[in-house]
């Protein structure tokens, strides 16, 4: 079974570790916070990460007058949800899942995750159903 572990260091990688010298006194509220978030954006990803298969390939579809796009003179951070948009249409064939399509793109997950639900709620992506594990 695959498995991972998130830690501050190596084992014995600092002279405090697993000696009564290993107390919170090492600890900061400001890196806890900083690995509560990781832990949060890593199941994130292992939650939300599914398969698309685009159902308008052959052009690009209409995304106005569905409200995908903003309009004239929007903000700087729209372009950005609207590359995830373009990113996840191309990409959805169904051998690529949302992860492979964020580090492609070079977009977070949690864009181009907001982006397919975006779609499929528009009806232009079909969930791939995950593959039975053997």
């Amino acid at each position: 079974m695959p498995v991972g572990s998130l830690s501050r260091s190596s084992h014995g990688q600092y002279p405090e570790y697993h000696t009564s010298a290993d107390n919170l006194d090492l600890v900061k509220p400001e890196y806890l916070q900083e690995s509560f978030d990781s832990f949060l954006d890593i199941i994130d990803v292992i939650e939300n990460n599914k398969s698309y298969m685009n159902l308008n390939p052959k052009c690009e579809p209409q995304l106005g007058k569905r409200g995908l796009y903003n309009s004239v003179g929007a903000s700087a951070g729209s372009k950005l949800k609207e590359m995830a948009l373009l990113w996840v249409l191309n990409l959805s064939d169904g051998q690529h899942d949302l992860l492979q399509i964020a580090e492609r793109s070079g977009e977070p997950f949690v864009e181009i995750r907001n982006a397919a639900r975006a779609l499929l709620q528009c009806d232009l992506l079909k969930e791939i159903p995950d593959k039975p594990v053997a």
